[in-house]
């Protein structure tokens, strides 16, 4: 792999889905696109490079954020299959930042309150506030992708669900909130992989869930219902990124780094004081 500059392109623009119609199997799940290093042997060193402009950006937002209600928000929102690294990249990427500006929500199968609403109104109640940093550990999109599979709508009804996402999404836009919406990419072998692991580790039991196999079974399903999500619902203000996920390290790189460029995008500024810094300098030193 030929090294690159930190700051002489854009994780966004290789990873992020082309117009027009797209199919999963375009994209390939062991790849490390313009990855700036040699692989995995150098990845806890680019992670490291990563952290002090992710923390300041981090910190400008939530500071931000404190005493203005139109401050500007960040959702990162990771889809993915099981065993493709959601949890890895919260602990991984979203974890080198100040857990205070971080709102964390795992989606599981919506309770009887939740069924009673319409899908969106759960979503809508974990919106990040003002400065923070919002992360969605499986999303609004289950209500197009496991709705479909496991035919729990109408099939006509999902065309109505792309356009009401994109409607909402670009609502959030309006509002400052800045959505990355990352498509972990794991390969079929690799899932494979990953639950032997977890049987073969007691240490690792407690993550395996033997539903994953009967939804390994709809396997096809699910491919076919992500790319239809990646075609109908990749818009400007809220464009989807497909994440080769194989490569644990690549993943978690790159969902760093793509933090890192959609803040640097916000121009964050350091609020001004709403005080005489000199008048406060004098009453500390005299107190």
């Amino acid at each position: 792999m030929a090294k690159k500059n930190k700051d002489d392109y854009s994780i966004a623009d290789a990873l992020r889905v082309p117009s027009g119609p797209v199919r999963v199997e375009d994209f390939d799940p062991d790849s490390a696109p313009d990855y700036p290093g040699e692989g995995k042997a150098d990845a806890p060193a680019q992670m490291a490079d990563l952290a002090p402009e992710l923390s300041d950006l981090q910190e400008r937002l939530y500071a931000a954020g404190r005493d203005n209600p139109r401050s500007r928000r960040l959702l990162l929102l990771l889809q993915g299959l099981d065993t493709s690294g959601k949890g890895g990249v919260i602990r991984h990427a979203v974890g080198m930042v100040d857990p205070q500006g971080i709102d964390l929500t795992a989606f599981k199968v919506p309770t009887a309150e939740e069924r009673s609403h319409h899908y969106l109104w759960r979503i809508r109640r974990a919106l990040p506030g003002p400065g923070m940093i919002g992360i969605f550990d499986r999303s609004h999109y289950e209500d197009v992708l496991v709705v479909r599979v496991d035919e729990l709508a109408p099939l006509d009804e999902i065309p109505k669900r792309f356009d009401e996402i994109n409607r909402f999404e670009a609502e959030l836009a309006d509002q400052g909130v800045t959505l990355i919406k990352c498509f972990l990419n794991v390969s079929r072998d690799e899932q494979k992989d990953r639950l032997l692991e977890r049987l073969e580790n007691p240490e690792k039991h407690w993550k395996y869930n033997p539903g994953d196999v009967d939804v390994r079974k709809k396997w096809s399903a699910y491919m076919d219902a992500y790319s239809d999500v990646l075609t109908h619902c990749n818009t400007e203000h809220a464009p989807w990124f497909v994440i080769p996920a194989d490569k644990k390290w690549y993943r978690n790189w790159a969902v760093a780094r793509l933090m890192v460029e959609h803040l640097r995008a916000m121009d964050l500024q350091w609020p001004e004081a709403d005080f005489d810094v000199d008048t406060e300098i004098a009453r500390v030193q005299t107190s």
